[in-house]
């Protein structure tokens, strides 16, 4: 991790403190649809940035998805704004039950049962070599992660919320939601500091849950590290064009393919691309105002990938659940 440069950034930002109030308002409502519509899409919910926006701000059903991904888009933008408001208290007041309530809300009428508690059933994480906790022993472990986190209060705060990420999914104490409460966890003990929140793009999918299991597995966190490094400067980025008078953007419209130009660098036809889009192997990353799909430059890659498991003669729901990455 650049520490070095994330501290620079940040006595940059702090110099244009207090921000303007238009300025803070923006850049809030920003996040809270992209970080909403990333986290979520990070698990595989398949709203779309445009349509995780309707269903937040509008409160608007979309057609043909489900009402869990609605309510996983309702109970996040929830959660990101208790967040905020907890953001403004010392780093020292937070505790446990603030992390169960994070949970509570994002499981909120999609697990009522399990909203909020640690489990008590062994999880695993499909297609992965990673053992979990004993559920007998979450308690301990979670008793222990907090006590942790209260030692490291002169760490590097970037240092601290990675650390409080890594740790929270590798005890897995919730049967469902640890990526979402985990990244959470980390963006307010980010925002308590005065960073800004780490964004993870859903581009970086792979190799942030890579690099998890790779770190979970003994190897080294470094891959993990770059990873919320970046994704922490990445949001920099955002505030500083903000203060410039830039409209909020972590992804350039001019990086981003409609789908014609996807059909023609990968030599599929039109109907192809839609079909699979409709049977959730291709997702687009971002939609226009005009209603045409972009789709990130990496789509390109994961068509190829369907026609090679396509190829090995598995059928669309098989080639699905191999393209779907395990949850954390």
């Amino acid at each position: 991790m650049n520490l070095d440069s994330l501290t620079q950034k940040k006595r940059r930002l702090d110099e244009s403190r207090p921000l303007p109030p238009e300025v803070l308002k923006n850049l809030e409502q920003w996040f809270l649809i992209e970080l909403t519509y990333t986290s979520n899409a990070l698990e595989g919910n398949t709203l779309t940035r445009l349509e995780t926006a309707v269903v937040v701000e509008k409160g608007l059903t979309v057609g043909g998805k489900s009402l869990a991904e609605h309510l996983e888009a309702t109970n996040h933008a929830a959660a990101l704004r208790k967040v905020l408001e907890i953001a403004r208290s010392p780093v020292a007041s937070l505790r446990e039950h603030i992390l169960l309530d994070l949970h509570a809300m994002i499981l909120r009428g999609i697990d009522d049962a399990n909203a909020g508690r640690y489990r008590s059933i062994p999880v695993r994480i499909s297609g992965s070599r990673v053992v979990l906790p004993n559920p007998a022993k979450v308690s301990a472990w979670m008793a222990e992660f907090f006590r942790d986190l209260l030692a490291m209060a002169g760490s590097h705060p970037v240092e601290i919320a990675a650390e409080a990420h890594y740790r929270l999914v590798t005890i897995h104490p919730f049967i469902d939601g640890n990526g979402r409460t985990a990244r959470l966890l980390m963006n307010l003990i980010l925002l308590q500091n005065g960073y800004p929140p780490a964004l993870i793009r859903t581009r970086d999918r792979i190799p942030y849950l890579k690099s998890l299991e790779k770190a979970q597995l003994g190897g080294s966190k470094e891959d993990y590290l770059k990873i919320i490094s970046r994704s922490v400067e990445r949001s920099f980025a955002i505030y500083f064009q903000a203060l410039g008078g830039e409209q909020p953007n972590a992804v350039a419209s001019s990086d981003l393919l409609r789908i014609g130009d996807l059909a023609k660098k990968t030599g599929e036809t039109l109907a192809t691309l839609r079909h699979w889009m409709k049977q959730g192997l291709l997702e687009p990353a971002d939609t226009t105002e005009a209603g045409y799909q972009l789709f990130e430059p990496e789509a390109a890659d994961r068509v190829q990938r369907i026609r090679e498991l396509q190829s090995d003669r598995l059928t669309l729901a098989e080639i699905r659940q191999e393209l779907s990455s395990k949850e954390i």
